[in-house]
């Protein structure tokens, strides 16, 4: 008899604790990999060429409902890429604690303004937008009207919860390092979007912001984004502007892209971006790209751009100009 009763006086203790915590659900695994087939024509020589790359992505999540009804849930991220560049890390590692109040972010993730700044390239599956020659890629001037400036080291991020159609958020990123030490270099970044519907026609308007402080004596570098969204049936199309203000740079970018959906499963977009660098005279850089995209089965995807570029170095730094074109061929499968 003693001993049956502590065994349900222990069986009793155990459900009292259980009912008082709330189990984690998941964990959730996706994942994503794709294969790359590129080829480039440049004016600059050493850039020609063709080759492939190969990226991957496995993201889990884990989410817990507390008793007071916040969800707590942590993402990780791994991803490796090949080809021009070689990575293989833990891109974003975050915790999220959301509620009536909003949500709050903690880790490493992007920027604030990345949520809510609208592109062009959003409407494109597989973003080109690059100069063949790789020295000279986004080094002085801006090859999109997205945010430039964006990353993923340890940040505090802050989202209001939606508001009608109205979103938005602030980030900050502190390095640590004193003031005084004349290199601190804290970013801010803040960002909104608002949706509304204008008689059947879909409209989100979003616009970002982000500073990051320089030594003193420097200009302080800034990244700006605003853009449009409409979508209409299966027709979206997006208008973009960018800017980037830095030490020796006043750049500025307007996108402007239109996709179309077909019911077989193809999607069709065409792009078109011109940017330019009032600090250096005649910098200028444009391309024009389309792009077909086409869902094989449920999870498996086939997508072929190709892109024409020109950029004129004027008085930048750059000792050359370019000009050419990128053709990629992809097959992307998601799980």
């Amino acid at each position: 008899m003693r001993k049956l009763l502590i065994n349900t006086t222990a069986l009793v203790t155990v459900a009292g604790l259980t009912a008082g915590v709330a189990l984690a659900d998941g964990p959730t695994v996706k994942a994503t990999s794709e294969m790359n087939w590129i080829s480039k024509d440049s004016t600059v020589a050493t850039a020609k060429g063709d080759y492939t790359t190969n990226a991957s992505e496995v993201v889990f999540s884990f989410s817990n409902k507390t008793d007071s009804g916040l969800t707590v849930s942590y993402n990780a991220e791994l991803t490796t890429n090949t080809g021009d560049n070689t990575t293989n890390q833990i891109d974003e590692s975050y915790l999220t604690i959301s509620g009536g109040f909003g949500k709050v972010v903690l880790g490493q993730t992007d920027d604030a303004a990345d949520s809510y700044a609208i592109d062009s390239g959003d409407l494109v599956a597989e973003e080109l937008n690059v100069l063949a020659n790789a020295t000279i890629n986004s080094a002085t001037i801006s090859t999109t009207a997205d945010m430039a400036l964006n990353n993923d080291d340890s940040k505090i991020a802050y989202h209001l919860p939606a508001m009608g159609g109205f979103t938005a958020g602030i980030s900050k990123e502190d390095n640590g390092t004193a003031k005084a030490a004349n290199t601190e270099t804290d970013i801010i970044s803040i960002g909104a979007r608002y949706s509304v519907d204008l008689g059947g026609l879909p409209v989100t308007i979003g616009a970002g912001q982000t500073k990051a402080d320089t030594a003193v004596g420097t200009k302080q570098t800034t990244s700006t984004n605003i853009g449009v969204k409409a979508v209409y049936g299966n027709i979206s199309a997006i208008i973009a502007r960018g800017g980037y203000v830095a030490e020796d740079e006043n750049r500025s970018s307007n996108g402007i892209a239109v996709s179309y959906k077909m019911d077989n499963g193809l999607t069709l977009a065409v792009y078109k971006t011109d940017s330019a660098d009032s600090d250096d005279i005649n910098e200028k850089y444009k391309n024009t790209g389309m792009e077909a995209q086409y869902l094989i089965a449920s999870g498996l995807t086939a997508v072929i751009n190709h892109e024409s570029f020109d950029y004129d170095a004027g008085t930048s730094d750059e000792t050359s100009s370019d000009d050419g074109s990128v053709t990629k061929f992809t097959i992307k499968a998601a799980f």
